[in-house]
């Protein structure tokens, strides 16, 4: 992986506690990629003084000037601000030099975690959209119970939606699977309230129509407990949908989890049970453990960024940026390029 990573160390609910941590781990992993930290540069340079104090062998790659820039932004976006303050009013922050740093050609991918509707529209005006597709859609891979995931878009970046809006979506998720998942012709599905071709609204029919006449492997309609079960590769709603099912399925999770925790703790049977199977449970958390899937690839742009979750601690910051770098090393913007040419 000899790939160059901007990332946006100010971004996000935690800052430079997660981002520096998780870009040291990124590279002592991965010893052919460089990174370039974006953020005011006092800050940046403290920290890793302070993380190198504490853990020297760990934290030093940060300090290794052949793989690692610091690149210094005035300004941060706060995850409250408006997409058109921190497109206006903050020109110097460091999610806006990561983006630019993709556009000038410096970094080959960018990571922020900061506010979604700020990193949209600062994406958006710095590396433009690829021709053919007229909005962005933020993209993720969800597991499933065939032991692999299923990429999901749009998660939140496009509320209303037109059918040809969803044909792209499509397009761009399929090429990204084929990229990442090395799959020459990924099975795409249209999330609806039913399997039948006549459910859902006219939009959701009329993308149905320009997918079955596409050269994608268009299956059909999936309902939201198919998402789960892995019988296709690329499930394509409007943004609004999608946020939805993403954050319910999330609390479901969360509430699952509370509840082994609770039934475990209730006595003192229950706790020798969960002495017997912590390598049951041990298996189990890593399997549907969020921080492996975190990073959403904004798809359409010019450039490959990588949302990363805003509160995400170090563990998940680091698997945004693999991902960030691995849609790179595989040349993914050229992928979807050719993609949408051939129709």
């Amino acid at each position: 992986m000899s790939v160059c990573v901007a990332v946006d160390c100010m971004g996000g609910d935690h800052g430079l506690s997660v981002t520096l941590p998780a870009s040291a781990d990124f590279l002592n992993r991965h010893p052919q990629a460089r990174l370039i930290l974006v953020g005011q540069q006092q800050a940046v340079l403290a920290e890793v003084a302070r993380l190198v104090g504490r853990s020297g062998r760990q934290f030093s790659v940060l300090q290794d000037s052949a793989r690692v820039t610091i690149v210094h932004a005035e300004q941060v976006v706060g995850m409250d601000d408006p997409p058109a303050v921190a497109l206006k009013s903050k020109r110097q922050s460091s999610m806006r030099h990561a983006f630019q740093a993709v556009a000038d050609g410096k970094a080959d991918a960018a990571v922020s975690a900061g506010n979604t509707g700020a990193l949209m529209a600062i994406s958006r005006y710095v590396l433009k959209t690829l021709e053919g597709i007229d909005r962005p859609a933020i993209a993720t891979a969800i597991p499933n119970r065939q032991g692999g995931s299923t990429l999901m878009l749009d998660l939140g970046a496009n509320v209303d939606c037109g059918p040809e809006h969803l044909f792209q979506f499509a397009v761009m998720g399929a090429a990204l699977v084929s990229v990442m998942q090395d799959k020459p012709t990924p099975t795409v599905a249209l999330l609806n309230v039913g399997e039948e071709a006549i459910k859902g609204n006219e939009v959701v029919k009329q993308a149905a129509d320009l997918l079955r006449a596409s050269g994608l492997r268009f299956i059909g309609n999936v309902e939201g407990n198919d998402v789960y079960k892995g019988g296709t590769d690329v499930v394509v709603c409007d943004g609004f949908v999608g946020n939805v099912a993403l954050k319910s399925s999330e609390g479901v999770a969360q509430m699952l989890g509370a509840f082994l925790r609770e039934e475990f703790k209730r006595n003192w049977a229950t706790k020798f049970a969960a002495v017997v199977a912590s390598p049951v449970l041990r298996a189990f958390a890593a399997r549907v453990d969020p921080r492996r899937y975190n990073g959403a690839v904004l798809l359409g742009l010019r450039g490959v960024v990588v949302k990363s979750h805003g509160s995400a601690d170090a563990y998940a910051f680091r698997h945004a940026l693999e991902r960030a770098a691995d849609a790179a090393e595989h040349g993914l913007i050229a992928r979807i390029s050719g993609a949408l040419q051939a129709g």
